[in-house]
Parts: C-alpha cells; structure tokens; sequence
C-alpha cells in the first residue's frame, strides 16, 4: 500500500502536490481525496511530551472518518465545477441586454429603504431592500432571489428586462445588491420566506461575487472537514444554523445583562492582563509586559471582589484565557466568561441566586421574538428548567455512581477525594434528566480561596450547576473571607502571597462573607442551541492550534 503525507502547517492541496514528505498534502481530506486507498501519515508531536520533536504517523480511526467526509464533499464540489463548465460550454448567447441601460421610473413613488426584519409592517408599500443574495434561481424571463441582510429574509422577484439583463444571468450567490418594489403577501398555496415576496421594479449590483472554481458554494460546504470550515469562517458565519446561534447569543447576553439589572449587580470591567493566578498556574498564557513576567486572565474573580466594599454586588462580561491543551468538545482556550461577586451573602443564598439567574434569563430569551423562534429551529422541544434545581452533595453524587457501578478513570470505586470526571458526571445528570447544584466538593480539589464548610473542614462550601445533555455549565463557591484562612490556602497551593497583598487587604480592612461564581458562554449557549461542541457557539473558536482567521 502506498502511502502519502500530510503536514498542516507546511503542506499543500492542490493538484501540483505529490503528497509526498518532500510535498506534502495540507489536509487528510485531500489526501483521501487524492488516494482513498493510500496509508495516510500525519506529521505531529513525537509522543513523550517534548514539544520540540514532530514525527510522521499513522492518521487515527477517528481523523480517517472525518477525512473521508472531507473528501466526500471535495468530490462533489469537483463534480459540480465539472458540470458548470460544460453547461456553460453548452448555454446559447444571451442577448447583450446591460442592467446600467434599465432606468429607474420615476413616475412610481419614492421607496422607503428598510431593514428585511421589517417585511412585515411595509406590505402594499413600495421600498428599497439591501443585502446578500442567499438563494438565487435564474430562468426565462424570471429570477427569484432570496436576498438576506442579517435582519431576516425576503424573497424578491425580477421579471422583464430586470431578469433577461446580462449582468442576472451572471448573478451569483453572496452578490450583494439593492433591488427597489412593493412587498405582498403571497397567495395560496405559495411559499417564501414570513409568506411575502417582493416584486421588483428596479435593481442594481453593489458587489458582484466569484463565480466559477471561486463560488461561495465551494468555498462552503455541508459536510466538509471541520478545519476546512474553521479556515473559512468568515464565511461559513454567513450559514442559517452559524447566524442563528450568534443572534442567540446576542439575545442572551442581553437577557442576563437584565437580570442582573433586577437582581442589583453594577457591571464592571476587570483586567485581561494579570500578574497572579486564580485556577492554577499550568493553564495560564504566559507574556512579557514590559519586561516583567504576566500573563492572560484565566478569570476576573479576585478583582471583582475588590469591588465589593466600593460598589457592592458585582459582575462582569469578559474573554478569559486557560492554555490547556484539551481537544475536548466542551473546552476553548479563549470564552466569554460571565462572572459576578455577592457579598454579605450565605451558601443556600448564593446557590438560590444562580439557579434564579439561570432560570430568567432562560425564560427572557425564549420570550425574545427573534431568539425565541430560532431557539425552536435549532433545539426543537427545548424545555426550560423550573425551579428549584435538585441539590446533590460530593458524597452522594459518589453513591449514586458506586451504586450503578460506574467507575472512576483509574477503573475503581469511586473515593472521598476523587475528581469526578467529565463523562461519568454528564451520564449521572443525563440519567437523573433534571438541572443539578452539585455542591461541597473536597478541599483538595477545589481553589485555594474556597470557603471551608463549617460543619465539616474535609469539604468546601462550592458548586457546580450540571445540565442533562451539556454537564457543567457554571462553577461557583463561597469565598475563604478570614486573612489566616486565605494564607493557609496560599501555603497549601505553594503560591507566594505577595503579589496577592491587593487580595488579602479585603480581609484585612473590612472583610465579609461573600461568594461567587462563574458561567461560561459558550456552554450554555451548546446547550440552549444544542449544538455539539462549545465552538460552534464562538464567533471565531480558538483552541489548541487554532488561532486564525
């Protein structure tokens, strides 16, 4: 069997390639593409960790799966520029009819120009529509365009001279155009987009896109590799499903930002540049500032809660930075992360105040007329969560487990002191099928600044919010809030508290019990969209070894 190469970073697909280690292919999907029978050798980190050394092995079972769909699509985009070619070969002349000669008639009355998300108040009004050619059908006489502008859709009819120009015959989808007539409501047994269409008098070209090998439909395709999609995100945003999320989540941060304002919290906004730690030093990115050691915030929470005695309940919106080289579905190595600090606040009020927000600010984006809709499309049968949340402890979510036989990642019982892992906690709440607060989790395994419980030291008063179908969603915990406590955790985690004397000064010049918590974005936004994996849910993911475009 042969065997061709792939290099990411160095390598090429084009027809000039050879695929060997010389020349190498860029993707495993062209390699398959090119050779469906080939041994398929990617170059990556030699094992043992050294970071340095890269060497050339066999492509796993699962990137072979994704490969082979990735040359699916290749081939049918192969297929479709073969055709287009000969039917273009094979089209009669049209006739030279230039859209620049069609006037406008100025006897019709002045078009209003309106956003597509208004369709429906402009009916029987004569306007001036804008946007991208989403959909395009061109026939005889007669061109449809479904035309979008991020507002919505409208479909829009050119017949006449406006259809036969030369200029629609060569239209192409993601032209952008404006096209001037009345909006009606469609008749029976007719269908477009909210069930009106446009009937156009006038129309003109803005931006004419590629057609041929460089068509948008090349460059995006259903079914196509991943990372050939990543690599054209900017345009696959341009995609129904992609848009629909991002509006989601434009609507829930609004939504969230309002619950907040009912609940009291003062939105602030934190450092993205941070010289200490808050969940451990493996996952920070380091950077040189100035010449001093810093590094990107993994979290706001030791700021907010400088803001406590000056503001009092606070809570923030910003990207926070964790460099695990995890290829989970569930983790990015930049996500917007919503934060809030409460204080003179107890354990059962804080655990109150998250599944409160949690269950509002559902309930406000369903209510949204766009988000609501689109949450129906994406996730039809969503059902929001009632209060209240089930309450589990550590020690019983360990019962559940040993009594179902699950066991822990090393293949035993679960333990006092064990982390319970991904996979384990998501097939114990997808089980029990109700939002969980998971709380009192072991000192060892939680942060250095969590709140001993004060009926138990061995545990922490902390939580994590577990949803069926998406896990964690939110982690949160009451605050170590006595100066000798939060140095012992210090000790504990080997950090040096100098450079936290901002942090310890809240204990010393007034201190107060206080907690807090952490939602990532993303998450929740996988979970009301069920989408499969949290990059989806970011406007441009980034994750081990993805940093563009």
């Amino acid at each position: 069997m042969s065997s061709v190469y792939v290099n990411e970073k160095s390598g090429a697909d084009s027809p000039e390639t050879a695929g060997t280690v010389e020349q190498p292919f860029q993707t495993p999907a062209y390699a398959v593409f090119v050779n469906a029978e080939a041994k398929i050798l990617v170059y990556k980190q030699a094992e043992g960790g050294d970071e340095s050394k890269f060497e050339y092995v066999e492509i796993s079972a699962s990137a072979l799966k994704k490969a082979r769909k990735g040359a699916e699509g290749l081939k049918k985009k192969a297929e479709k520029q073969a055709k287009a070619q000969e039917e273009a070969q094979n089209l009669p002349k049209v006739a030279e009819l230039d859209l620049g000669s069609i006037e406008e008639d100025k006897s019709l009355r002045e078009a209003q120009k309106i956003k597509l998300g208004s369709v429906q108040e402009n009916v029987d009004r004569r306007v001036l529509v804008q946007g991208w050619v989403h959909r395009l059908r061109v026939q005889k006489g007669l061109a449809f365009i479904t035309l979008r502008d991020g507002t919505g859709f409208l479909q829009c009819v050119l017949t006449g001279d406006l259809a036969k120009a030369k200029q629609t015959q060569q239209l192409t989808i993601e032209s952008t155009v404006a096209i001037k007539g009345v909006i009606s409501k469609l008749p029976e047994g007719k269908t477009a987009p909210g069930g009106v269409e446009l009937k156009a008098d006038f129309y003109r070209i803005v931006g004419l896109a590629p057609g041929g090998e460089d068509a948008f439909t090349n460059k995006i395709q259903e079914g196509a590799d991943p990372s050939l999609l990543l690599d054209q995100r900017h345009l696959a945003l341009r995609g129904e499903s992609l848009a629909a999320v991002m509006k989601v989540r434009a609507a829930f941060l609004t939504a969230i930002r309002r619950v907040y304002a009912e609940e009291g919290l003062t939105e602030v906004t934190p450092p993205c540049m941070v010289q200490t730690q808050v969940e451990g030093g493996s996952t920070l990115f380091k950077m040189d500032y100035y010449g001093e050691e810093a590094f990107l915030t993994q979290s706001s929470q030791l700021y907010l809660e400088t803001c406590l005695p000056a503001l009092g309940d606070v809570y923030c919106v910003q990207e926070s930075f964790r460099a695990e080289k995890s290829h989970t579905r569930r983790h990015l190595s930049e996500y917007t992360h919503i934060e809030a600090e409460l204080a003179f606040i107890t354990f059962d009020e804080l655990l109150t105040h998250i599944e409160t927000l949690i269950v509002k600010t559902v309930q406000y984006v369903l209510e949204d007329p766009v988000a609501g809709k689109l949450i129906e499309q994406l996730n039809p049968g969503f059902k929001a969560p009632a209060l209240p949340f089930k309450r589990m402890e550590y020690v019983e979510a360990l019962h559940w487990l040993n009594e179902r036989g699950i066991l822990n990642d090393e293949g035993k019982p679960y333990s006092f002191g064990d982390d319970i892992a991904e996979a384990q906690e998501r097939k114990m709440v997808d089980t029990i099928n109700v939002p969980i607060l998971l709380t009192r989790f072991p000192v060892e395994i939680k942060s250095f600044y969590m709140q001993k419980c004060q009926d138990d030291a061995r545990v922490t008063e902390s939580v994590d919010v577990l949803m069926p179908n998406v896990g964690e969603i939110t982690g949160g915990s009451m605050r170590s809030y006595d100066y000798a406590d939060l140095l012992e955790g210090f000790k504990r985690e080997k950090i040096d508290p100098a450079a936290y004397y901002w942090l310890l000064d809240q204990r010393k010049y007034g201190t107060c019990e206080h907690g807090g918590y952490g939602l990532g974005t993303e998450r929740i936004l996988a979970w009301l969209c069920d989408r499969f994996t949290v990059r989806d849910c970011s406007l441009y993911p980034r994750f081990t070894g993805r940093c563009k475009p």
